[in-house]
């Protein structure tokens, strides 16, 4: 399996339990990223991981070196230079990606030289991990060790690996790793004084396999611990580690969750941070730390309803988690099947809203930006920045309803002048009896007013009925007869249009069309 692996000396501040002032802490950091295997499959990922960490760690204060892409002569040199020089820091941080296996007990870092024939000779041609963590606990007062397994098993299903080529085979595990060796008597020692402790973190629970990402991209653990690292500044290192298990388990739709195992004797805080985001992106970010924190508690009940939920309705699992903290604990129901409609509700909401989103068209860019800032904000769980966001954009509605209003009301007085305009022309069409083109110019004037004048339009319409009438009188066109009737009916509906006042209530514009009709 890929094993991702952060064992590193960071820069931080130690806390103990009871108040005193806290002390700064030096680390080193040594980044590897295993991409380019000539044995066995290759991986696109490690390589962006590596340089994203190598980058977000000197951010943060490490004195952080990367390396990529190491057979497993250099691979152990590096290693062997890291451990020398965390043997002068406080706290030693290691990051591993590339192919990682789990047998005889240890979880094995791969080289880029290796293949099937190196199973036979593991500790020559793999790097322990066990023997890694043994050497950096020796000479470090805290170890951090993140392993993030995240590809399947390069070799064989049924392959065997030896730690010598005289011991005895085990076979390969064909899921993720397993816990640490070494970590739980590491635990129960008495340690030194000067000896902080250690925490020993994978990218799922032990034993499971982890999802690597789209290719050219980040691992979903490597994309958590970049995008949380940088709350480092406020929050102690174990609730970051939560945000990081619970983004994890969000961005793969509950498919991984990851696991830590730890024994900190301290309080640990970043000393340095890198920028936080701002604005938007700022809000978002905030309410989305606190949402993971908040689903750290939650029992497993409600998280099994939530994600059958999802599941069922097609939301994201962090809108109907944002939801849950929208509402409080205390307003939570604690009964299944209420909990049960109430998450079948509000994911209904969330799909409706989903569907109405490509209602919205506006031209104002601040409008636009703070809609789609609201949709982000619900897609993270991140429901109260939502309302937030929604907030400001109709408070700028507001704002500018006076002037719309206004400029509403011009464009009435426009459209009315305008459609008078066309009703004079006819008249004079009609007077010289072109019946025709009294008929179209008084249709014009119909679809000008019709939006504004609900009487207007029916008298535009009516006079267009009128003219057609009389095209069909004077010249026998059955046609024009045919749109008389037409119009007649739609001015009908003009009329009643709104629960306007009758037909016979409309005044009529021009006296002749009334006498034309007692004639008919």
């Amino acid at each position: 399996m890929c094993l991702a692996l952060l064992g590193a000396a960071v820069a931080l501040v130690a806390r103990p339990a009871l108040a005193q002032e806290p002390k700064s802490l030096n680390g080193v950091a040594l980044v590897i990223g295993q991409s380019a295997y000539e044995n066995i499959a290759p991986l696109p990922n490690p390589a962006n991981d590596a340089r994203e960490m190598v980058k977000l760690l000197t951010d943060l204060g490490f004195d952080a070196r990367g390396v990529t892409d190491r057979d497993a002569s250099r691979l152990r040199r590096d290693i062997e230079r890291f451990v020398e020089d965390a043997a002068e820091a406080d706290v030693a941080l290691l990051y591993y990606s590339g192919h990682g296996i789990e047998a005889a007990g240890d979880n094995w870092l791969v080289p880029v030289d290796a293949g099937p024939a190196a199973l036979e000779s593991a500790e020559e041609s793999f790097i322990s991990l066990a023997s890694i963590v043994e050497e950096l606990k020796k000479s470090v007062p805290v170890t951090i060790v993140l392993l993030d397994a995240c590809r399947t098993n390069p070799f064989p299903p049924d392959a065997t690996l030896k730690r010598t080529p005289t011991g005895s085979a085990e076979p390969v595990s064909a899921g993720g790793l397993g816990a640490v060796r070494g970590v739980t008597g590491f635990k129960a020692q008495t340690p030194a004084n000067d000896n902080l402790g250690m925490v020993i973190g994978f990218a799922a629970e032990p034993g499971q396999p982890a999802l690597d990402g789209e290719p050219g991209a980040n691992s979903p653990y490597a994309a958590a611990l970049i995008r949380h690292l940088a709350a480092m500044k406020g929050l102690e290192f174990g609730q970051v580690m939560r945000m990081v298990t619970e983004e994890v388990y969000l961005a793969t739709g509950a498919k991984q969750r990851p696991w830590m195992n730890e024994s900190l004797r301290r309080l640990l805080y970043f000393g340095l941070a890198p920028e936080e985001p701002e604005g938007i992106d700022a809000t978002i970010t905030g309410e989305r730390r606190q949402l993971l924190l908040t689903m750290a508690d939650l029992p497993d009940f409600e998280r099994v309803q939530v994600e059958q939920v999802a599941l069922r309705e097609g939301v994201k699992l962090d809108s109907l988690y944002g939801v849950l903290r929208a509402l409080g604990e205390e307003q939570t129901p604690g009964n299944p099947e209420e909990l049960g409609k109430l998450l079948d509700a509000q994911a209904g909401r969330l799909k409706s809203m989903l569907s109405e989103r490509a209602a919205l068209h506006t031209d104002d860019p601040e409008l636009l930006a703070l809609a789609n800032a609201a949709d982000r904000a619900i897609g993270e769980g991140a429901i109260v920045a939502a309302r937030r966001f929604l907030d400001d954009a109709v408070a700028k509605v507001e704002a500018g309803s006076a002037a719309v209003d206004a400029l509403e009301d011009q464009v009435k007085e426009k459209r009315l002048a305008d459609a008078a305009i066309y009703a004079k022309r006819a008249d004079a069409s009609a007077l010289v009896f072109d019946f025709r083109a009294a008929a179209a110019d008084y249709a014009k004037a119909f679809d000008l007013v019709e939006k504004w004048d609900d009487r207007l339009a029916w008298n535009y319409k009516n006079l267009e009925a009128e003219a057609l009438r009389g095209q069909g009188a004077a010249t026998g066109d059955r046609a024009a007869l045919d749109g008389a009737l037409t119009a007649y009916q739609a001015a009908r509906h003009a009329a009643q249009r709104r629960e306007g006042p009758g037909l016979g209530d409309y005044p009529q514009q021009h006296g002749g069309g009334a006498e034309h009709d007692r004639r008919a």
